[in-house]
């Protein structure tokens, strides 16, 4: 199953209201540790999240905000290596219902090589990836490929895209799209307002796959008006910061103000 006809499915329960929106969760390899990362994982298992990013540790990872890269870098001391991210990838794969997205950055890709890395995350169970800093316009081989082995290139799009640019992106992407909520590093709260909602009406201009909206989603508002406008809430900073303050307990607690 593709990762579209696997969307597909779980977007008739947003139809029949069984969802708000759907949920894509976020997970630094490695950080604090994978005995962590697979605990996260339960309580994100129990809570029906719909997709999981696992994210390849990478020494510069400059979408993301102070959180995240101090989780990046701390992986890296503990000596988070890519086999490894891949051995973990498999062992989640093979356990839980979610799917499984690759998150990271192209230098990762580039060192392994463009076939050797896709055909490694295809072997891992992965459905598709996320690499933010690899310009689209650079990206045509890299996306051949995983075009041969039924994997989603997950482009974004930002508020400062404009019409004809969302346009060419939408071109060059499969699965869905990652709707940049607004400017600047993941870890901030967002304003979920009118401005928001115009650009994914522009997002939704420019393709017909199912939109995600990601950088500050921490509230059951936030999945709600998602929700209305479109189908995925990506949700990162905010659970890590759960975690970190309470272990299983704090996430579960997190989960559960979602769904209220």
């Amino acid at each position: 199953m593709a990762l579209n006809e696997y969307l597909n499915e779980r977007l008739e329960l947003k139809k029949s209201g069984k969802k708000p929106a759907l949920v894509m969760t976020h997970v630094v390899c490695g950080y604090p540790s994978f005995e962590e990362n697979w605990q996260e994982l339960e309580v994100m298992q129990e809570f029906g999240v719909d997709l999981v990013e696992l994210q390849f540790p990478f020494s510069e990872p400059s979408a993301d905000g102070p959180l995240f890269v101090k989780a990046n870098q701390q992986a890296i001391e503990n000596g988070v290596h890519v086999d490894d991210c891949f051995e973990f990838m498999q062992r989640v794969t093979q356990h839980f219902d979610f799917k499984v997205i690759m998150m990271g950055y192209y230098n990762t890709v580039f060192k392994t090589g463009h076939r050797a890395f896709l055909q490694r995350l295809k072997d891992a169970g992965g459905y598709g990836f996320i690499l933010p800093d690899l310009p689209i316009d650079e990206a045509g081989e890299l996306h051949s490929i995983a075009t041969e082995l039924d994997l989603a290139p997950i482009v974004l799009m930002t508020p400062t895209n404009s019409d004809e640019r969302l346009a060419h992106l939408a071109k060059n992407a499969d699965g869905f799209i990652y709707a940049v909520a607004r400017k600047g590093v993941t870890g901030s709260n967002t304003t979920m307002d009118q401005e928001v909602a115009g650009f994914i009406a522009r997002c939704k201009q420019a393709t017909d796959l199912p939109i995600a909206v990601g950088f500050g989603v921490s509230t059951s508002a936030d999945i709600h008006f998602i929700g209305e406008h479109a189908e995925i809430a990506v949700i990162g900073t905010a659970a890590l910061k759960a975690w970190e303050s309470g272990k299983a307990p704090e996430l579960r607690a997190f989960f559960a103000q979602l769904e209220a």
